[in-house]
Formats: structure tokens, C-alpha cells, sequence
């Protein structure tokens, strides 16, 4: 019986992010036997839609890997979780395609620790925002479009944690960040009203 890969969509307007969760050996042995069930999968994508790779296995992580993603052009999800590296620790560029996607997900289990309300932050994450916003600089200096999304997990607040990083972005003078203007019927939300 064939094994299919597991994965979830998430489109939030966007692109569409193909989400994997960590394998341990029991379904992939390593990262090539992963890889060589992916690439036959990139090699049927629609090339009219930006799609991006989410890994939760730090040692996948290399170059290899990452000109993998970049052949096909599809993006690299850079995440800050516990686990997972920092994009500056990485020995390699991180960006796979003309557009990147961020995570901010933090520790689920040590924010759950602290509370199961999510409307404020209950963690201070400013030394972690601050790295992102100096790597995010960077790359939309290179003409890098730029999707960044909060999880609730990642402070105790999602929308805080937004509100800090623009803060902190204008507070080092890099400016207002720009919003992407809308194209003519593009969908504007994820539920419009029903007809």
C-alpha cells in the first residue's frame, strides 16, 4: 500500500502553504526518501499560484534541501519555534523564491503553561521580533515580498504580536510597512457572504 504525504493547506489569502509535520523514521528513514516521494508532487503544482513548504525536521534543513525548493520556486516557511533555527543561523540563504512566508509560532506548551486566553501577551518576545524585524529588512531590500503571520501561541496574542513587530520596524526607521494592494476580483476575505 503506497503512503501518501501528509499535509495541510493553509491559503489565508495568500499562498498556499503545505504544511508537514515531523517524521520520525517510522515514515521517512531521512530526508531523501522524503524528497524523492516531494519532487514528483512539485513537478504537478499549478505554476499560476505561489505555494510554500513548511518542514518541522530541523536536520532536512540544508542546502541541499533548499535548492531543492528553489528549482521549483517554492518557498521556504521560515517558523520561530522552539526547535526549529533562526533564519540567521542558518548556513545557507533561506529564501527560495521572489516571496517568503513567516511564521511567529512560538511554544505551544509553555504558553499553554500560562494561560489559555488569548487576549493580551503573557510573553515578552521583543528580543526575538527584533531579529525578525532586521531579517525582514534585509530581504525586502532584495525586492522579497514578505506574507508574516502570529500565532497566539507564539506571546499570548496573535494581533499584539503584529502591533510590536510594526512597531518596532518603524521604531529602527524602516518605515511603514506596506500592505499588498488588491488586483481586481481577488478574494477579499476567507468566508465572503453567501448569494
Amino acid at each position: 500500500m503506497k503512503r501518501f504525504l501528509p499535509f495541510r493547506f493553509w491559503t489565508e489569502l495568500g499562498p498556499i502553504i503545505l504544511q508537514f509535520p515531523f517524521f520520525n523514521r517510522s515514515v521517512f528513514p531521512d530526508r531523501h526518501a522524503f524528497t524523492d516521494r516531494l519532487v514528483p508532487f512539485l513537478k504537478k503544482l499549478p505554476t499560476d499560484h505561489n505555494f510554500g513548504i513548511e518542514i518541522r525536521n530541523r536536520p532536512w534543513l540544508d542546502a541541499e534541501f533548499i535548492n531543492l525548493l528553489r528549482d521549483h520556486q517554492i518557498a521556504l516557511v521560515l517558523q520561530d519555534r522552539s526547535w526549529m533555527p533562526d533564519p540567521l543561523e542558518l548556513q545557507f540563504d533561506p529564501i527560495t523564491a521572489d516571496w517568503t512566508y513567516i511564521r511567529w509560532l512560538g511554544d505551544r506548551k509553555q504558553i499553554e503553561a500560562q494561560t489559555m486566553t488569548w487576549d493580551k501577551s503573557v510573553v515578552d518576545r521583543t528580543t526575538e521580533l527584533t531579529s525578525w524585524v532586521d531579517f525582514c529588512y534585509r530581504i525586502m531590500k532584495r525586492g522579497v515580498l514578505i506574507y508574516a503571520y502570529a500565532n497566539n501561541h507564539f506571546q499570548g496574542h496573535g494581533p499584539a504580536t503584529v502591533a510590536k513587530f510594526l512597531e518596532l520596524s518603524a521604531a529602527n526607521g524602516f518605515g511603514k510597512v506596506a500592505r499588498p494592494e488588491l488586483t481586481k476580483g481577488q478574494q477579499t476575505t476567507l468566508f465572503p457572504p453567501l448569494n
